[in-house]
């Protein structure tokens, strides 16, 4: 298998999409995804671009992707976030996850980041052996916090 890692394009969006919802389904939340193709178009390559995502690209079919975006961290300064890196289920093992997570590392000590930060499901342990055997330090002793759309919204009522 011949494989290259580039930028994605506004092409590539629906099938990043189809990532993201195979990525959802294995984490046993298939209706989580809520997002659109132009969504994902608006964000990535619109006026406000808000994340940058890459591509592995198989003889022409996407099987890959990585999305980052900058965060600033009160500790650090400057830091990259993974939001996800999403390999297909048939193309696990082959070598795309490094390549896309390699290309991730590279972007980011470009930007000159302090940091670069992810979440991992906890059950996930082929995905934890995989960032700790890269060199990555898997928190175990922090909980992520969401406040989803709803939460905001009844947040906001309790404060008015």
């Amino acid at each position: 298998m011949t494989f290259s890692i580039r930028k994605a394009t506004k092409t590539d969006m629906p099938r990043v999409l189809e990532l993201i919802t195979e990525l959802a389904v294995f984490e046993r939340e298939p209706d989580a995804v809520e997002v659109s193709v132009e969504e994902l178009i608006t964000a990535g390559f619109g006026d406000s671009k808000q994340f940058e995502c890459f591509v592995a690209d198989c003889d022409g079919l996407v099987e890959g992707m990585a999305l980052v975006y900058k965060r600033y961290s009160t500790w650090k300064g400057s830091i990259l976030h993974l939001e996800d890196l999403i390999v297909s289920q048939a193309k696990r093992g082959s070598g795309l996850g490094t390549a896309l997570l390699d290309e991730v590392v590279k972007y980011g000590h470009g930007l000159g980041v302090k940091r670069i930060s992810w979440e991992v499901i906890d059950w996930n342990e082929p995905a934890i052996k995989f960032y700790e055997k890269k060199g990555a330090d898997v928190k175990r002793d922090w909980d992520v916090v969401h406040l989803s759309e709803e939460g905001i919204k009844t947040y906001i009522e309790h404060i008015k």
